[in-house]
């Protein structure tokens, strides 16, 4: 499955934040360039870059996620409430410049024709969802979170997967990781490294407090 994207696009880059593929992202819009970034889109072909910003820097991290405005509504504070429906990832080639408010960068997505694919042909063994969900239930409770798993449940695997990267209280590096891992497979096995580390390092705080 092969699309035509925009090699040039409008990014929002926001620290702290990944988002994926067949995800969606509410955002609440009340600065002035990205209130012109998001009313340009909407007059053009309602597509926008995400990518995450690097700590006290103007840089920006290589890889994000182009979304579509799915939903797009003006509050009577002169706020903008969108959705974001993300569609594929991209690499960003360089910066471009311009005289507008916002920044637009040069971008490919052949790295990551996966994402455009049927999601049920990357389907995992039961094994190792069942594996990472029993993890990721324990590490949500211990940290205090919560996760509709009703609705969690209808997703697909792929969606799934994305959807606990996308919400875990993770640093901004194993995010952006994440994000970059290419097949879902690899990323599934990241991802339950990295709450197997948290999960251990909070057993090891719990025995010292107790000491």
């Amino acid at each position: 499955m092969k699309q035509n994207f925009p090699d040039q696009i409008p990014i929002f880059p926001l620290n702290g934040v990944i988002y994926f593929p067949n995800t969606n992202l509410p955002l609440n819009i009340f600065e002035k360039r990205y209130l012109k970034l998001v009313n340009d889109c909407m007059e053009t072909n309602k597509l926008m870059g995400m990518v995450q910003s690097k700590k006290n820097s103007n840089e920006v991290y290589k890889i994000g996620c182009l979304g579509e405005i799915s939903h797009f509504e003006k509050t009577n504070d002169g706020r903008i409430l969108i959705k974001l429906t993300g569609i594929t990832r991209f690499e960003i080639l360089k910066e471009v410049n311009n005289n507008k408010l916002y920044r637009e960068f040069k971008v490919e997505y052949s790295k990551f024709y996966q994402d455009l694919e049927n999601t049920k042909l990357q389907k995992l063994e039961e094994k190792t969802i069942e594996n990472l969900l029993n993890k990721i239930k324990l590490f949500l409770r211990k940290n205090g979170f919560f996760l509709n798993w009703k609705e969690f449940n209808k997703l697909e695997q792929t969606q799934q997967i994305n959807t606990l990267s996308m919400i875990s209280p993770f640093s901004d590096e194993e995010k952006q990781k994440l994000l970059e891992t290419i097949k879902v497979k690899e990323k599934t096995k990241i991802l339950s490294e990295i709450i197997e580390f948290y999960l251990h390092d909070k057993e090891s705080s719990n025995i010292k407090t107790i000491q």
